[in-house]
């Protein structure tokens, strides 16, 4: 069993190697899952993604805040059962406000420069989950809870 530090240091290294994540949001009918581009701060109490807001996720989340977010380090090949991670984040994502957008769009931009056009557009909304909890499983069944 891992230390928190430990588990800290997993995750870090998990989210500085993997640029996308599922996201999974909930309307009142039923959930929905989307690949997203995203970035963690350095204490990991928030996870930093972007969306246009003409999506299903941006109308799921401006009705419910919470999600779930899926980040792993599969290979698709079968030592992943062994060696993978995965890496559940459990939260609630809010609009970033104006006085925290410079900090949390720099933190987004330095993983993501590709995507700086697509940050200034103006139907696009940058969301910040707070972290409630991540749940961490590794070789295969080995499952581990923190919160940041």
């Amino acid at each position: 069993m891992q230390n928190k530090a430990q588990l800290k240091q997993l995750l870090k290294k998990l989210f500085e190697s993997q640029k996308l994540a599922v996201l999974a949001t909930h309307n009142d009918r039923q959930s929905y899952a989307s690949l997203v581009a995203f970035a963690a701060t350095t204490d990991l109490k928030h996870i930093v993604f972007a969306t246009s807001r003409a999506t299903r996720k941006f109308a799921n989340l401006s009705a419910n805040p919470r999600i779930a977010m899926l980040m792993d380090s599969r290979s698709n090949r079968n030592v992943d059962f062994r060696k993978a991670v995965a890496v559940t984040t459990i939260g609630k994502a809010v609009k970033v406000g104006p006085r925290e957008k410079s900090n949390f769009q720099d933190l987004y931009l330095a993983k993501h420069p590709q995507l700086k056009e697509f940050i200034a557009s103006p139907t696009c909304a940058l969301l910040k989950v707070k972290v409630d909890e991540y749940y961490i499983v590794s070789r295969f069944q080995d499952i581990a809870e923190l919160r940041p």
